[in-house]
Protein backbone atom coordinates (compact mmCIF):
# COMPACT_ATOMS: atom_id res chain seq x y z
CA UNK A 1 0.00 0.00 0.00
CA UNK A 2 1.02 3.92 -0.53
CA UNK A 3 0.72 6.21 2.11
CA UNK A 4 1.40 9.83 2.14
CA UNK A 5 1.62 12.08 4.98
CA UNK A 6 3.08 13.45 7.97
CA UNK A 7 5.40 12.07 10.13
CA UNK A 8 4.70 12.38 14.16
CA UNK A 9 6.18 11.45 17.13
CA UNK A 10 4.08 9.68 19.98
CA UNK A 11 5.27 10.19 23.22
CA UNK A 12 3.28 7.00 24.56
CA UNK A 13 5.33 4.35 26.86
CA UNK A 14 8.86 4.01 25.52
CA UNK A 15 8.04 6.60 22.40
CA UNK A 16 7.07 5.36 18.56
CA UNK A 17 7.26 6.90 15.41
CA UNK A 18 4.17 7.07 12.77
CA UNK A 19 2.63 8.61 10.11
CA UNK A 20 -0.87 11.11 9.54
CA UNK A 21 -2.36 10.28 6.14
CA UNK A 22 -4.33 12.92 4.47
CA UNK A 23 -7.43 11.55 5.49
CA UNK A 24 -6.45 11.53 9.25
CA UNK A 25 -5.73 7.55 9.38
CA UNK A 26 -3.43 6.82 11.81
CA UNK A 27 -0.46 4.25 11.02
CA UNK A 28 2.64 3.16 13.62
CA UNK A 29 5.68 2.36 11.91
CA UNK A 30 7.57 -0.56 13.17
CA UNK A 31 10.54 0.17 11.59
CA UNK A 32 10.59 3.95 10.64
CA UNK A 33 14.48 5.00 9.21
CA UNK A 34 16.49 7.00 10.87
CA UNK A 35 16.18 9.79 7.57
CA UNK A 36 12.50 9.72 8.40
CA UNK A 37 12.19 10.22 11.98
CA UNK A 38 11.61 14.08 11.39
CA UNK A 39 8.31 15.42 13.23
CA UNK A 40 5.96 17.29 10.51
CA UNK A 41 8.15 15.65 7.47
CA UNK A 42 6.09 15.28 4.55
CA UNK A 43 6.53 11.44 2.86
CA UNK A 44 5.03 9.02 0.86
CA UNK A 45 5.88 5.52 1.32
CA UNK A 46 5.58 2.18 0.49
CA UNK A 47 4.40 -0.42 3.03
CA UNK A 48 2.93 -3.48 4.17
CA UNK A 49 0.66 -4.29 7.18
CA UNK A 50 1.84 -5.45 10.19
CA UNK A 51 0.14 -8.62 12.15
CA UNK A 52 0.74 -7.98 16.18
CA UNK A 53 -0.02 -10.03 18.68
CA UNK A 54 0.37 -7.57 21.63
CA UNK A 55 1.41 -3.75 21.80
CA UNK A 56 2.16 -1.36 24.42
CA UNK A 57 1.38 1.47 22.07
CA UNK A 58 -2.75 2.20 21.65
CA UNK A 59 -2.10 4.28 18.51
CA UNK A 60 -2.41 3.72 14.87
CA UNK A 61 -2.38 0.52 12.46
CA UNK A 62 1.01 -1.04 12.08
CA UNK A 63 2.76 -1.03 9.02
CA UNK A 64 6.33 -1.87 7.72
CA UNK A 65 8.34 0.75 5.41
CA UNK A 66 9.06 -1.16 2.29
CA UNK A 67 10.73 2.14 0.44
CA UNK A 68 10.40 6.13 0.89
CA UNK A 69 10.36 9.20 -0.87
CA UNK A 70 10.75 12.31 0.56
Amino acid sequence: MEIKGKVVYQNIATGCWGIVDGNNGKWRVTNMPSQLQKEGLEVKVTAEKVEEGFSIFMWGKPIKIMNYEL
